[in-house]
């Protein structure tokens, strides 16, 4: 498989860019919001690192940042699905964290960090969001830009 190249700008200099693969998803809050109240720890440790949930249980409404993770996880899935092996990845293999500046960036863990140790220079890239009924994300999965 050989990702796409696309070229942009980037402060007037052209930069190669690889694309290894894009993800999106939107998750329905209420329906989080059911399934935890259903199934309460058993459904919150099958989709979320304890560093989440410590995360999402600190905020005033956590289904709603359950679901933008949820939502987070399946975009980050989708994007890495172009790489061999991508299908074993679980829910907790990736995960939402904070990057330097408070953006959220992707923690890979278990059969994610190996699929992605496997692709030097990989990149995964993370965007969030939610409204009052949907939390939605993007991911992009890229190798590292070259001038040649």
């Amino acid at each position: 498989m050989a990702p796409a190249l696309r070229r942009v700008l980037v402060d007037a200099v052209a930069v190669r860019v690889s694309i290894v693969g894009i993800g999106i998803d939107l998750v329905d809050i209420d329906r989080v919001r059911r399934l935890f109240a259903r199934h309460g720890l058993r459904a919150q440790r099958r989709f979320l690192t304890a560093a989440e949930a410590a995360y999402v249980n600190d905020c005033a409404d956590p289904a709603r940042h359950s679901a933008a993770r949820i939502a987070a996880k399946e975009a980050v899935y989708k994007a890495m699905q172009p790489l061999p092996g991508a299908r074993a990845i679980g829910w907790t293999d990736i995960e939402v964290i904070r990057g330097p500046e408070g953006a959220p960036a992707v923690g890979l863990h278990g059969r994610a960090a190996e699929i992605a140790r496997s692709v030097p220079g990989l990149v995964v890239h993370l965007s969030l969001t939610h409204a009052e009924l949907t939390a939605g994300a993007m991911a992009i999965a890229e190798l590292p830009p070259s001038n040649s």
